[in-house]
């Protein structure tokens, strides 16, 4: 168990070193010479750290900004959270090896459902993984399944998905990049779909459908045509106005001796900063994993294709990422205000699921719906990715788990899987 332990540790969770060794595998297939396999293995490792320390400054500048939006707002409520299901798990119920297990068990099922059927994609997101054998597990334990059992559903269940998920954004997918080469790895994949759904429905139609990415600005504004630059020029006033709705008081506990306002537009500014990072190593990742994965596909698995996180696509429809995002958002704080109304949790709104998941969607939105479609599909998902986890709080309440819930809508459909259908089948049993 120490092994297995240390493998998932240091290993199978570290996404770097988990790829670098899958491209590094692929080149020796192809039996390229020492230095392409070499060169191949750290260029991928390479790109998919620069992508992470990206992510790592939007998510400290997304943190910054969910504190001053809660203050500022005077919202009170729950806000989602997986790591934290994951830590109560553990430390609590005493399942920490069988998450491990779960988890291993996920990959073997991936891979063989990969092997034998026509999905033939590899999910290689780890930590989305890791979130799926918690809720697998959690669920499966308090449905009265133990030990080997338990393990295996759990494995069953998020193999499924792993296999599942791309499948089912890979239409989307093809069409967003233009190749087949690629999937989506990134549970949050129902809410890309249900927003392509309500884009396709509700958004422009035929030649009348414009895409976000090529809006036609006046001279004076054409300088916004570069990404960065117009991330920016949303993302300042965003931040500004949230930090002065916070208040100088608690804007300068967060901003040391900074003035809170100027902390403010910095915290923005590195926004973009972090955009910039990561897309640049979405370019390095892709011009390596994609040859290298090639042996895999020729040798193990014929025709694999390899399932990356949604920051993959970010570079074919930035316009779009960004007004996801803000959709999402406005779509989240609808859906806290209404949802009590039905007798439900107050869910405050994740920026950093807001950002990611409602980035991508809106780059599907914007792909089946045009601009339009971008904007009411996006408000639509912001909404339905806050209803379902506030689903989930009472379920979370009888289990022993106060005032939490999960987030990822993929995850949080498992979850709901087992309650509704597995857990009552297994105690009739």
């Amino acid at each position: 168990m120490g092994v297995i332990n240390f493998i998932i540790q240091n290993i199978l969770t570290q996404a770097s070193v988990t790829i670098a060794l899958i491209a590094m595998s692929g080149l020796i297939l192809q039996k390229k010479s020492v230095g392409q396999v070499i060169s191949g293995t750290l260029k991928t490792m390479l790109g998919f750290q620069v992508l992470s320390a990206g992510s790592s400054i939007i998510v400290g500048s997304l943190t910054y900004f969910g504190k001053i939006f809660t203050k500022g707002f005077h919202m009170q409520g729950i806000i989602p959270s997986i790591e934290a299901i994951n830590g109560q798990a553990m430390n609590q119920l005493g399942l920490g090896r069988d998450i491990a297990l779960t988890f291993l068990a996920i990959f073997v099922f991936n891979i063989l459902i990969a092997r034998f059927t026509k999905w033939k994609y590899i999910f290689l997101t780890g930590q989305a993984i890791l979130w799926m054998a918690t809720m697998t597990t959690v669920f499966g334990y308090v449905a009265g399944l133990r030990g080997a059992a338990l393990i295996l559903v759990g494995g069953f269940v998020g193999g499924v998905f792993a296999v599942a998920m791309p499948a089912i954004a890979q239409p989307f997918v093809r069409k967003i990049t233009g190749m087949d080469e690629i999937a989506l790895g990134h549970f949050c994949t129902i809410g890309y779909v249900f927003e392509a759904g309500v884009a396709k429905l509700f958004g422009e139609k035929g030649e009348k459908k414009k895409s976000v990415e090529d809006l036609k600005l006046p001279s004076q504004l054409e300088f916004l045509q570069d990404t960065y630059l117009s991330v920016m020029v949303v993302m300042v006033p965003l931040f500004i106005i949230t930090a002065a709705f916070a208040g100088e008081k608690f804007g300068s506990t967060l901003s040391g001796n900074t003035n809170y306002i100027m902390f403010a537009f910095l915290q923005a500014v590195q926004f973009v900063v972090g955009v910039y990072v990561l897309l640049a190593g979405v370019r390095l990742l892709l011009g390596e994993i994609v040859p290298a994965f090639r042996g895999i596909a020729m040798r193990l698995v014929p025709d694999a294709v390899p399932a990356l996180d949604c920051p993959v696509l970010f570079p074919y429809s930035p316009n779009a990422v960004i007004l996801g995002f803000i959709t999402t958002t406005i779509g989240s704080i609808i859906a806290m205000f209404v949802l009590p109304v039905f007798g439900l949790a107050m869910i405050l709104p994740g920026m950093l699921t807001n950002f990611f998941a409602g980035g991508s969607a809106g780059i599907f939105g914007n792909l089946t719906g045009g601009r339009r479609g971008a904007i009411i599909g996006g408000i639509f998902h912001g909404f339905f990715i806050t209803l379902l986890p506030a689903l989930l709080v009472n379920i979370f309440t009888h289990m022993g788990f106060v005032n939490a819930t999960a987030t990822d809508v993929d995850t949080v459909t498992a979850a709901l899987l087992y309650a509704w259908i597995i857990g009552p089948i297994l105690k009739v049993f």
